[in-house]
């Protein structure tokens, strides 16, 4: 009850809203386009964060995780190890959770996607290094039939710690 009152009077001094986050950054940085994304890459690298953006697309769930991995992987955003790999499973999934609304789940149940990809790799807010590494995944892009005109935008977002 305490920490609801506390972030009830938070909100309403706006304290929340003023600070910048790994995932507000990496939803920045995900809708961002041309000239908006170098500028988000520069000033949120100058406070130590790591920015990926990527495309890919299927009708499997498998080729977004890879995808996803991949490309974290040959960016040196994560390391090959089991906590920093479990990490970023888990932000992918819950990114692919929000995206797929709950189903995760493509090709099976006649679902197609594409879409961009986001991960960022720094702290949870920005300005706290106390708080450690965190990943941010975000998934941006249409999903529906894979029939051309029957899709919609869907977004989702996952955040954990390294």
């Amino acid at each position: 009850m305490l920490q609801l009152f506390h972030l009830r009077s938070q909100l309403e001094k706006g304290d929340v809203l003023k600070k910048t986050g790994i995932g507000k950054i990496a939803l920045q940085f995900a809708l961002a386009e041309d000239i908006q994304e170098i500028e988000i890459i520069k000033q949120f690298e100058d406070h130590s964060y790591s920015l990926y953006k990527g495309k890919a697309g299927s009708m499997e769930s498998k080729t977004i995780f890879a995808a996803v991995e991949t490309a974290a992987m040959r960016q040196d955003l994560i390391r090959e190890n089991y906590r920093e790999e479990h990490a970023l499973y888990h932000a992918t999934m819950e990114a692919f959770s929000g995206f797929c609304r709950g189903q995760v789940d493509l090709g099976d149940v006649l679902r197609s996607t594409g879409l961009v990809f986001v991960i960022v790799r720094g702290n949870l807010v920005l300005g706290d290094r106390s708080s450690g590494d965190w990943l941010a995944v975000v998934l941006y892009g249409q999903i529906g039939s894979p029939r051309q005109g029957f899709e919609h935008e869907a977004i989702g977002m996952g955040i954990q710690p390294v």
